[in-house]
């Protein structure tokens, strides 16, 4: 068995049930890399989108799944400046934590996150008071490496992940290829435009190869439906192929990408800027999610 296959059983086997209905409202987005609104911070070309979506899908009783690489730290090396800049994103997703609709996964680029030592000093740095009623609710969501979504009165779910199980040196190397980042292709990317090599939302040969294990993967467990994030390419299969779904990105030229489900209907949706408006755009579905496991 390769590594790749055992990192995913292992996703599968690990990974925390939810079990949702047909009145549930879900909603996915992933790799914001929220940074420090520098050069380097993607984010922060969308994030008034980002924003009004969120405040639109809290409002409206979805349940937000956060699918890794929400914030930037490998370019970053601390989380403050982060915090600091997107202070009001924070309390919103804090809103969603009190009423138990929250739950983040971590990826390559957060994946400090797995370790919960290091969330307790992110707390402790931003609450003194040890015990304050809210040191607990910005970052104790228990991270998690995957979630299985389990369909009420049936045998049929859903593995949610970030997608670099997939992706050996992203998964197992990760501290190198933050190295990397950090210390070579940020400073070349500041300086010459370069495109960082380690990232297969920038190299259209790693991304494809990805989907490629994701895909066998899939179709060696009895086709496991996925949701994931990772390689910033949106996918929304038809019935009968391969159930690998990508939320895209939240760092896509002027736009964010993500994906509902609305009575059990899976959606591929977009936010922008329309006509001085940010709208909401239905790029694939809605489909009936037994059409694909």
């Amino acid at each position: 068995m390769s590594i790749t296959n055992q990192i995913l059983n292992n996703a599968l086997k690990n990974a925390k049930s939810i079990c949702i209905n047909k009145d549930s409202k879900l909603i996915f987005f992933s790799d914001m890399h929220k940074g420090d609104n520098s050069y380097a911070d993607d984010f922060a070309h969308n994030v008034k989108i980002y924003k009004y979506a969120l405040q639109h899908y809290y409002t409206e009783g979805f349940i937000y799944f956060e699918l890794g690489d929400g914030v930037e730290l490998w370019e970053n090396k601390s989380f403050e400046p982060i915090y600091n800049t997107y202070k009001d994103i924070f309390d919103l997703q804090l809103k969603f934590h009190k009423q138990d609709r929250l739950h983040l996964l971590w990826g390559n680029h957060d994946m400090v996150f797995k370790d919960k030592n290091v969330v307790e000093k992110m707390l402790n740095k931003f609450f003194a008071d040890k015990q304050s009623k809210d040191k607990k609710l910005l970052f104790d969501v228990d991270f998690k490496e995957s979630i299985l979504l389990e369909i009420e009165n049936t045998d049929k779910n859903i593995l949610l992940i970030h997608g670099h199980q997939a992706d050996f040196m992203n998964y197992v190397f990760w501290k190198f290829n933050r190295f990397l980042v950090r210390f070579l292709w940020m400073p070349l990317q500041k300086t010459f435009a370069f495109k960082d090599p380690t990232s297969p939302a920038k190299n259209f040969r790693n991304s494809i190869k990805v989907e490629r294990k994701l895909k066998k993967w899939i179709f060696k467990n009895n086709n496991q439906m996925v949701i994931a994030g990772h390689t910033h390419r949106p996918k929304f299969p038809d019935a009968g192929e391969i159930p690998y779904f990508n939320d895209g990105s939240c760092v896509h030229p002027h736009s964010i990408i993500g994906i509902e489900i609305v009575n059990l209907e899976i959606s591929l949706v977009k936010w922008h800027v329309k006509d001085a408006k940010i709208v909401k755009d239905i790029l694939e579905g809605p489909k009936d999610i037994s059409l694909f496991n």
